[in-house]
């Protein structure tokens, strides 16, 4: 008992250590936005950090381990080939006005502190389904929580790559993005990455004892739903895009669906 609670401490002391780091940059390029870019490498290293020190079988940790790689990988080279060259993300722009000189230091805490604790708690279902040896072969669990995360990816990285391309077509300009994946879902790229992680967790659930870390996919769709994903980026978009009410009132928010009929 106290091994487990020193492994799972180690890796808090370590996503902390590293979002200081990225702390530390953040402050040197006046950019708190450095963040996003570095919130899919935490979990890479969070990953493999589990599979060096876990005695897990090797199958199982590889899968995990290259999985949540491929995701926080991918996405890290997304968002910093989306914000190069650009200003500090809006969010942060008024965070900085708000708490004005302190904010640098201020930030250490709600922003990379919090990001720390967030992304130690999303991975505990992959520093858990590395551990136990037992079973020491891949199960039905296994390959359906691989099925999972590969549907997941998909829905994320072509729903990025859809946007990436319509968003590079200056008649596009103030236009609302429903093609493609968005056609039948409002935000493709937040339904992937949840069901990734629900993938994960099934993979998880392969090694006995780990129902419990069903508080990391609950965790990442809760915040995509509901504080920075969905909610934070509707508050404003319906502002900027007059047509983003009509197309909220046809395509399912998060859950894929054929859109509705518009009303006569």
């Amino acid at each position: 008992m106290e091994g487990t609670l020193l492994y799972y401490g180690w890796h808090l002391a370590a996503a902390l250590g590293f979002m200081t780091c990225v702390w530390l940059l953040s402050l040197a390029l006046r950019n708190a936005a450095v963040a996003d870019i570095f919130w899919g490498p935490g979990f890479v290293l969070l990953a493999w950090l589990s599979f060096f020190s876990s005695q897990g079988y090797l199958g199982r940790k590889l899968l995990m381990a290259g999985l949540v790689s491929l995701w926080g990988l991918r996405l890290a080279l997304h968002i910093g080939a989306r914000n190069w060259g650009k200003t500090e993300d809006r969010r942060y722009q008024a965070w900085r006005r708000e708490k004005g000189r302190d904010f640098w230091w201020i930030s250490l805490f709600t922003v990379f502190g919090v990001q720390g604790l967030l992304l130690w708690m999303i991975s505990l279902v992959v520093q858990a389904g590395q551990l136990s040896p037992a079973p020491d072969h891949f199960t039905v669990l296994d390959v359906l929580g691989a099925i999972l995360w590969v549907v997941g990816f998909l829905f994320e990285a072509l729903g990025d790559w859809q946007l990436t391309r319509f968003k590079a077509d200056p008649g596009n300009k103030g236009k609302v993005m429903n093609r493609g994946l968005w056609r039948y879902t409002r935000h493709p790229n937040y339904f992937g990455e949840s069901l990734m992680w629900w993938g994960i967790y099934l993979i998880a659930l392969s090694a006995p004892g780990t129902l419990w870390t069903i508080v990391s996919p609950v965790t990442i769709t809760f915040l995509l739903l509901k504080v920075s994903g969905v909610t934070l980026l509707e508050r404003t978009i319906v502002e900027s895009r007059p047509g983003y009410r009509e197309y909220q009132e046809r395509t399912s928010a998060f859950i894929p669906w054929f859109p509705r009929k518009e009303k006569p």
